[in-house]
């Protein structure tokens, strides 16, 4: 798993054109809208993920 992850589209036009903005770690700058924005990451959920599928299969309790 790499350490960076790059966004795949602008969360606000939903353009490409994502290159990466001179202030850090994290941060963006779309070409197409003229905005920039930073990504973070804030870590996991205490309650972790749970799924309809996970449920099911376990069968019915009674």
């Amino acid at each position: 798993m790499s350490e960076r992850a790059a966004p795949f589209y602008c969360p606000y036009c939903g353009d490409e054109d994502l290159f990466p903005h001179e202030t850090g770690h994290g941060a963006w700058e779309c070409r197409a809208c003229n905005r920039a924005f930073q990504l973070k990451y804030l870590g996991l959920l205490a309650r972790g993920v749970r799924s309809d599928s996970a449920e099911s299969a376990g069968g019915d309790e009674i």
